[in-house]
């Protein structure tokens, strides 16, 4: 098992190029079950969870091949399997996107329960519902969902949940109504881009799909879906983190190929904080030479705060003037960071979802331990502001989201090592 050894207090400074969405490529290659013939995507990050994925494609009758230029292209070989076993699905829960496509394409899909997770319940209690509302039939019985359905029928779906919309429930739905007979109208559907990303897709495959990035998204079925090329949208959490890390310590920063309009959210806590942000000719850019300044945040479904992000921005709140409130109310649970800053020097008091987070005019570096990949990063993040030497355990963590971090933060002035634990 490897760790991070970072020595802090030296200002970030450099451009760094923004990797494909970890969110988005993920339901993409999902999507590839419903094709005939070849897909390439583009822009694929190089990640643990993207393995995963493709392991299970594999498991599913589906080739999955990279290139050296990032691309991965896919292929249906057979439709003999449709089970996604337990082994692979327990790693990563965004594995549970396949059971769309998979019931819709050949009317059967066996796919482990993705279980618990440490920064709180997450059910597919509205997949399952979604599905249910196009006509399959789901049972729930030994760990594993098993759909079946003749032939998906068009129908309206509603999947408002109790903290806001589901990001995969909503492609769950939307790929299993692509090939549904008949109209199919999504209410209260998510609207990340990354949704937005898989309606193209999607679209270009053949599919009739209106709406996406709204709350409603009208589908309307057809018969076949032909393999397409598609290029995975820029990673917007990525960007978000690499400009946070330019903040939190005091440099200046450009993120490549990051887009504006993902990002408002972020654009406008940075700017209450007093730190410089702005659109450039390639993507985004930070400068932060003074102390920032509190914040009261409180994360959301898309376009609010990501919830993605706010162990990241708690980290940068850790050096503030004043004191900050961060509100969860995505997942309330989602504060397995906030010990571990504690041990490099942070005052964080938290009350239910709220946590308070006390400025200090600097934090000392320490050893700490990851426990997921966001709780990861703003361990990373506040070690590089930290002053002294800070070792970070469990980076696994990290290799599910973030392609090549250590080589860009280096590249960034980083003083940061990944080294045999």
């Amino acid at each position: 098992m490897d760790k991070l050894l970072i020595r802090g207090g030296v200002p970030l400074a450099g451009r760094v190029e923004c990797s494909g969405s970890k969110n988005a490529a993920l339901p993409l290659l999902a999507a590839t079950v419903l094709a005939e013939g070849e897909c390439r995507i583009e822009n694929v990050p190089r990640l643990n969870d993207i393995d995963t994925l493709v392991k299970i494609l594999g498991c599913l009758g589906v080739t999955a091949e990279r290139d050296a230029a990032g691309a991965v292209a896919t292929r249906v070989e057979s439709e003999g399997e449709s089970v996604a076993p337990y082994e692979l699905v327990r790693t990563m829960r965004a594995s549970v996107c396949v059971l769309g496509p998979l019931l819709a394409k050949r009317g059967y899909a066996r796919v482990a329960l993705p279980g618990g997770c440490v920064i709180g319940a997450r059910p597919i209690d509205l997949h399952l519902k979604g599905l249910a509302a196009l006509g399959a039939r789901i049972e729930v019985a030994g760990g594993y969902v098993t759909a079946r359905a003749e032939r998906l029928r068009g129908a309206r779906v509603y999947l408002g949940g109790a903290f806001g919309s589901s990001v995969l429930g909503t492609a769950n739905v939307m790929m299993a109504a692509a090939m549904a007979e008949g109209r199919t109208v999504i209410e209260h559907a998510a609207c990340e881009p990354e949704l937005v990303d898989l309606a193209n897709f999607l679209t270009a495959m053949g599919a009739s799909i209106e709406g996406a990035g709204s709350h409603r998204i009208v589908i309307r079925g057809v018969k076949r879906l032909d393999g397409t090329a598609h290029r995975v949208i820029p990673d917007r959490i990525e960007a978000g983190t690499y400009l946070l890390a330019g903040a939190a310590t005091r440099g200046e920063v450009e993120v490549a190929g990051a887009r504006p309009e993902h990002l408002d959210a972020l654009f406008d806590a940075l700017g209450a904080a007093g730190v410089e942000v702005e659109a450039t000719a390639g993507g985004l850019a930070v400068r932060a030479g003074a102390r920032p300044k509190a914040v009261e945040v409180t994360t959301l479904p898309y376009p609010g705060f990501p919830t993605d992000l706010q162990a990241q921005f708690m980290a940068l709140m850790t050096l503030a003037e004043g004191a900050s409130v961060i509100t969860e109310k995505v997942y309330p649970e989602r504060f397995m960071h906030v010990g571990e800053l504690a041990r490099l020097g942070a005052e964080i008091t938290r009350e239910g979802p709220t946590a308070v987070v006390t400025g200090v005019e600097r934090l000392a570096g320490a050893p700490v331990m990851a426990s997921d990949l966001r709780a990861s990063a703003a361990l990373v993040l506040a070690a590089l502001a930290a002053e002294g030497e800070t070792e970070v355990r469990r980076v696994y963590h990290l290799d599910r989201g973030y392609d090549g971090l250590t080589g860009k933060l280096r590249a960034l002035g980083a003083r940061i090592e990944r080294l045999s634990d």
